[in-house]
């Protein structure tokens, strides 16, 4: 059995293999990635703030699409192709994963503040919820109530390769007419999708505790902190994400 076993794509069995054999002085711990964690986290903030601001400024003069999409849009494209680009080579990751979080900020903030300004005081009560998830899941990991087991990891790597599919499927349609409206309006039946999807991502947080614990336990190269520092906002990115579309789906039946 494999302890790097993962449905994150960040944390695969080839990359903490490699890392496990690098002679390095310096090694992995988990006070330092829990540091790294907490820089991305800050950058990701600080980033999202910019274009937050620059939503509704923006929108109070009219020149909402010329002025923020350039920065969504570039914030998008470079998070995706910084993301490979550290997933192929995590040694680069202390320089990859902060411009990553960066990216990512640009891109949710305009994200998260054309929601907002739909539904007033969504995105605090998402914001909420992520960090509430996340420390349930810290808690119930460090605590036993969840135990990291084969059985465990292979039922979230199913899910969550289901998910990939689903909307892989469903964007591809999409491009044919064809409308899943049923899994993406605000139907009972589509917030119990996204209900489902918000579970899944949380367990995969679980997954990402242990394959860090675990890491820092093999003597993984320092530089790891920085790459497990990466693969956990990856999936807080998208846990965010999936409650924010999940509270938007129960505030338009109101």
């Amino acid at each position: 059995m494999s302890f790097t076993k993962s449905s994150n794509p960040a944390f695969t069995d080839k990359i903490f293999a490699k890392a496990r054999y690098e002679a390095y002085e310096d090694v992995m711990t988990v006070s330092g990635t829990v540091n790294k964690i907490a820089l991305m986290l800050l950058l990701v903030v600080s980033a999202a703030s910019y274009t937050w601001g620059m939503y509704f400024e923006s929108a109070q003069t009219g020149g909402l699409s010329t002025a923020i999409m350039p920065w969504m849009i570039g914030g998008g494209v470079a998070g995706f192709v910084l993301a490979l680009v550290t997933i192929f080579k995590p040694v680069w990751s202390p320089f990859t994963a902060p411009i990553y979080a960066v990216c990512e900020g640009l891109l949710l903030g305009g994200l998260s503040a054309s929601f907002n300004a739909i539904y007033p005081g969504i995105v605090m009560q998402a914001v909420g919820l992520t960090f509430a998830i996340l420390f349930m899941m810290l808690f119930a990991y460090k605590s036993g109530l969840i135990k990291v087991n084969e059985k465990f990891r292979t039922g979230i790597i199913a899910a969550t390769g289901g998910i990939f599919i689903f909307y892989m499927v469903s964007w591809i349609l999409g491009m044919f007419g064809v409308n899943m409206g049923f899994a993406f309006g605000n139907s009972l039946v589509s917030i119990g999708i996204s209900l489902f999807v918000v579970a899944i991502a949380s367990l995969n947080l679980v997954l990402d505790f242990d394959f860090i614990e675990k890491g820092a336990q093999q003597g993984a190269p320092k530089y790891m902190e920085w790459y497990g520092a990466f693969g956990i906002m990856v999936t807080l990115i998208w846990l965010y994400l999936e409650i924010l579309r999940l509270l938007s789906k129960i505030s338009s039946r109101n």
